[in-house]
């Protein structure tokens, strides 16, 4: 009998230290989860004039948000073809508006628009097809600080969090608006012109849509195939880490696979929306006003970035011309995925505390 406890002692201090870690993960996951459920918002801009000069009567503007209006905002923006629900994911939103986590969702309220051209807001394939007035970065920043200042009546904003085509629009809020916010975020992105193999190849998307016969001009009856193609050899190219597709896909034939299931993956998307959408970012260059920008900025990267590559030295040398800010680049590994690590906050949303922490409250 006591060689048979013996033996069971091991056994049960096993599976007591399994049941511990079973519940510890349960709990942390659930506490990921676990803030205000997001509420849905809508906005009609009556006459909204585009840098063309063309003129939408109405734009809809939608938008999400998190927590009560009582608390510190914040602004999230998103990434290109994109929309706040992109941004209200378990590996985003689940670690930053959780109890105690960063962006606390009962200390702060956090607005996620969608885009002008994206998500529910108003967009090319709502009706006007490539009949849409051209928009750019510049139209959908102005687009935001009206949605949070005449609409949201936000006078102040605490952080402006943006990843990809979103944190390219970070930069662009903290030099247009530099007295609305105490901090500014950039993921994903860099404060010079779109160029190199990131413009490349998302003039490839709009060329490659654009020269399809089954486009017709804007007037197709079903999606051209080469909207999907496209947007499968864009994402392969310039987002996942080379490290990561290495680990995933170590064999022709895994990689086969892998490429297949993006290929007959059922395409969500709209040709006349991602043409607009990638079209847009073709002018952004917000290099000649960085010295403008007041507020303390962690501008945030991955090591893998294959739209940012850090060995360009551009963000080292622009990080310098912005009077309080301060650059984070995450190291790569085969758990990092490239363009797509700043989707996940687990990543860098200690550095995030940090800047909040040390940030200096400015007077609106």
């Amino acid at each position: 009998m006591h060689t048979y406890r013996s033996a069971l002692q091991p056994a049960r201090a096993f599976w007591r230290s399994a049941l511990i870690a079973c519940l510890s993960l349960l709990a942390l996951a659930a506490q990921a989860a676990d803030y205000p459920a997001p509420r849905e918002g809508s906005w009609i801009v009556r006459d909204f004039r585009f840098h063309t000069g063309q003129v939408l009567p109405e734009l809809r503007l939608n938008y999400a948000t998190v927590g009560a209006p009582t608390g510190e905002p914040v602004l999230v923006l998103h990434g290109s073809t994109g929309s706040a629900a992109t941004m209200l994911t378990p590996a985003f939103a689940g670690e930053l508006f959780g109890p105690g986590q960063p962006l606390d969702a009962n200390r702060y309220y956090i607005v996620i628009p969608d885009a002008i051209g994206t998500g529910k807001s108003t967009k090319p394939s709502d009706g006007l097809r490539a009949a849409f007035p051209k928009y750019n970065y510049d139209d959908m920043v102005e687009a935001q600080y009206r949605l949070v200042t005449e609409h949201l009546g936000i006078k102040h904003l605490r952080v402006i969090i943006g990843n990809s085509m979103g944190g390219m629009q970070t930069w662009m809020w903290g030099e247009k608006y530099p007295g609305l916010m105490d901090a500014l975020v950039p993921m994903a992105s860099q404060p010079s012109p779109m160029s190199s193999r990131n413009w490349m190849m998302r003039r490839l998307i709009v060329d490659s849509i654009r020269n399809d016969s089954e486009w017709n001009n804007g007037n197709y009856t079903t999606q051209p195939r080469s909207a999907q193609f496209s947007s499968v050899f864009f994402g392969i190219a310039t987002s996942g880490g080379s490290q990561a597709y290495s680990r995933a896909a170590p064999t022709r034939a895994q990689a086969d696979q892998l490429l297949d299931q993006r290929l007959k993956a059922a395409y969500t998307g709209d040709a006349n929306d991602h043409l607009y959408q990638w079209e847009s970012s073709g002018d952004y260059d917000p290099s000649p006003g960085l010295e403008r920008i007041q507020a303390a900025l962690l501008a945030v990267n991955s090591a893998d970035d294959e739209r940012n590559p850090p060995e360009t030295g551009i963000m080292d040398r622009e990080i310098k011309r912005v009077k309080n800010g301060r650059y984070f680049l995450i190291p790569a590994s085969d758990q990092t995925s490239g363009h797509g690590t700043t989707a996940q906050a687990r990543w860098w949303k200690r550095q995030l505390a940090d800047l909040l922490q040390t940030a200096p409250r400015r007077s609106p």
